[in-house]
C-alpha cells in the first residue's frame, strides 16, 4: 500500500473519548448506508439470542473479500471503534478502496448481547476499578467465537450459538481471503496472532505500534501452549491446542474437560484456507510489561507463585459460592463464567507444565515476572466483579415466595463479601501498578495499521 495513503488515513483517526454504544453504532451503520448507497449496502445476517438484528455493512466491489468482526469477546470494544472510522473512510474515500481492492464485510459487534453487559464502563471511567466492577465476558460455551463445530480426540462439539451460525453462514456465503478477529487484551502490550507464518510483515507490525506509543507486550503469552513465530507474535489458535495441552499435563475426563467448540479462524482456514490476523491491544500498559532485563527469578518460581495465588483465590470465591449456591440459579452467565474461568484444570495444567518444563529454568524477565505477579492479580480482579454481579443478578430478579427474605439475606451477605475482596485487591493493584490509559486513536491506530499491512500483504502474495 502506498506509504503517503497509508500514513494519511492513519492521520486521520479522530480523537474518540469513549466507546460507543450498540444502539450509536446501529445508527451509525444505517446512516452510512443511507449516504452512499452506490457504496454501502446494510442487511441483517441473523439475530442474537435476545433478538436484536446482527447488522452486516458490505463496502465497495474489489476483486478480494476481507471480513471483520468486532467483540467477537463483548468486552474488547477497541476493535468496535476501529471498525466505526474504518468503514466511514471506506465509504467516503474512493482513492483509498481502489488501493485496497477488497470487498469488505464488516460486523461491528458480534456478541451484542453481552457486549451490552459491559455498559457500566464502556464510557468511563476508565479505571481499574470501575472496567473490573461492571466487567462480563461468557464461559467459553457460551462465546460466540468459541461455539464453531468441531469433532477432536474424544471432543465433539455441534451445539453453535445463534450468532456463531449467522457468521459460520456468512463466512460460507462469502468465503473470505482475509479474516480481521477485532479482539483486545485488558493490560500489558500490543501483541498477534496470525495464522501462518509471515515474517515479512513483523517489524511493520512493531512499526505500527511504536508509532502510536503502544508498546509491544514482552510479558508471558497468554496460554502456556502459544507457538511464537517472532516476539509477540504467535501462530493462532484453536481448540486442539487448548485440547492437547489440558491432555498432556491433566488428569482429567477428556470427555467433560474442554466443553466448547473451535473458533472462527480455526473455520475459516480449514474450509477455505482464509487467513485470519489478531491484534491484541490493551487498555492499560505499566512501562515493565516492555523491560527485557532479568528480574532476578526463574520463571518457574514466578509461575508457581501465580498458581498458588490463583489457588488461594479460586478457594475464597468457591466459599462465597458455596454459601449462595442455593440460591444462584445454574442459568447465572455470570456464575457460569466464573466458573470456567476459575477451573482446577487450569491451575492444575500450567503448574505440571511449569515444574516439568526445561524452559521454565530460564531467568524470567522483568517484563514475564510483572505479567505472572502483577497483571494475572488484574485478570483476576474481572472475576471477583463477575461475583458481585452474580449476586446483583439474582437479587434483581427473586421471585416471591415464603423464603424471599432469607434469599435476599444470603445474597446481600455474598455479595458484600466478594464487594470486599474486589475493593481490597483494586486498591492494592492501584498502587503496585503504575498504569496508564491509552488514548482509543492510538489504539485505532495500531489495529487500523496492522490490518492494512495484511491485506496488502495477502493481495500480493
Amino acid at each position: 500500500m502506498r506509504k503517503d495513503l497509508y500514513d494519511r488515513i492513519l492521520k486521520e483517526i479522530p480523537d474518540y473519548k469513549t466507546f460507543l454504544t450498540m444502539d450509536e453504532m446501529n445508527e451509525s451503520s444505517r446512516a452510512l448506508a443511507e449516504e452512499y448507497p452506490d457504496v454501502v449496502s446494510i442487511s441483517e445476517i441473523g439475530k442474537s439470542r435476545d433478538g436484536e438484528s446482527m447488522l452486516c455493512l458490505k463496502i465497495g466491489n474489489g476483486s478480494h473479500t476481507g471480513l471483520m468482526f468486532g467483540c467477537p469477546h463483548p468486552n474488547e470494544p477497541i476493535g468496535t471503534m476501529m471498525l466505526e472510522y474504518f468503514t466511514r473512510k471506506l465509504a467516503e474515500d474512493k482513492e483509498f478502496r481502489k488501493e485496497l481492492d477488497y470487498t469488505w464485510y464488516i460486523v461491528k459487534v458480534w456478541d451484542i448481547d453481552a457486549f451490552k453487559m459491559n455498559s457500566g464502563w464502556i464510557k468511563g471511567p476508565y479505571t481499574l476499578y470501575n472496567y473490573s466492577r461492571n466487567f462480563f465476558r461468557p464461559a467459553g460455551y457460551k462465546q460466540v467465537d468459541w461455539t464453531f463445530p468441531i469433532d477432536y480426540k474424544e471432543l465433539h462439539f455441534h451445539d453453535s450459538l445463534p450468532e456463531t451460525e449467522a457468521m459460520m453462514k456468512l463466512i460460507d456465503e462469502i468465503k473470505p481471503e482475509f479474516i480481521y478477529s477485532l479482539h483486545n487484551a485488558g493490560f500489558g502490550g500490543a501483541y498477534w496472532y496470525v495464522t501462518k507464518d509471515i515474517p515479512e510483515v513483523y517489524d511493520d507490525f512493531y512499526k505500527a505500534a511504536d508509532a502510536q506509543d503502544v508498546p509491544v507486550h514482552l510479558g508471558e503469552p497468554e496460554a502456556p501452549y502459544c507457538v511464537p513465530f517472532a516476539p509477540a507474535v504467535y501462530q493462532g489458535l484453536g481448540i486442539r491446542q487448548d485440547y492437547d495441552y489440558m491432555e498432556k499435563y491433566t488428569d482429567a475426563d477428556m470427555s467433560t474437560a474442554v466443553i466448547c467448540g473451535t473458533c472462527s479462524a480455526d473455520y475459516a482456514s480449514e474450509k477455505y484456507g482464509s487467513f485470519t490476523l489478531l491484534t491484541e491491544l490493551p487498555y492499560f500498559f505499566d512501562k515493565r510489561i516492555k523491560n527485557r532485563e532479568e528480574s532476578g527469578r526463574t520463571r518457574r518460581s514466578v509461575i508457581l507463585e501465580k498458581c498458588d495465588w490463583n489457588d488461594e483465590t479460586n478457594k475464597a470465591m468457591a466459599e462465597i459460592i458455596s454459601e449462595s449456591e442455593k440460591y444462584l440459579g445454574d442459568d447465572n452467565p455470570f456464575l457460569m463464567a466464573i466458573r470456567a474461568f476459575s477451573s482446577d484444570d487450569l491451575v492444575e495444567a500450567e503448574r505440571k507444565g511449569a515444574e516439568t518444563d526445561p524452559e521454565y529454568e530460564r531467568m524470567a524477565t522483568v517484563a514475564e515476572a510483572f505479567d505472572s505477579i502483577e497483571i494475572s492479580k488484574f485478570y483476576k480482579l474481572l472475576s471477583f466483579g463477575m461475583l458481585i454481579r452474580a449476586h446483583e443478578y439474582e437479587l434483581a430478579r427473586m421471585p416471591e415466595g415464603e423464603d424471599r427474605e432469607e434469599r435476599e439475606r444470603v445474597l446481600r451477605a455474598g455479595c458484600e463479601k466478594a464487594d470486599k475482596m474486589h475493593r481490597e485487591l483494586a486498591d492494592k493493584l492501584e498502587k503496585d501498578i503504575d498504569y496508564e490509559v491509552i488514548d482509543i486513536r492510538r489504539l485505532i491506530g495500531v489495529q487500523l495499521g496492522c490490518g492494512l499491512i495484511v491485506a496488502d500483504y495477502l493481495k500480493r502474495a
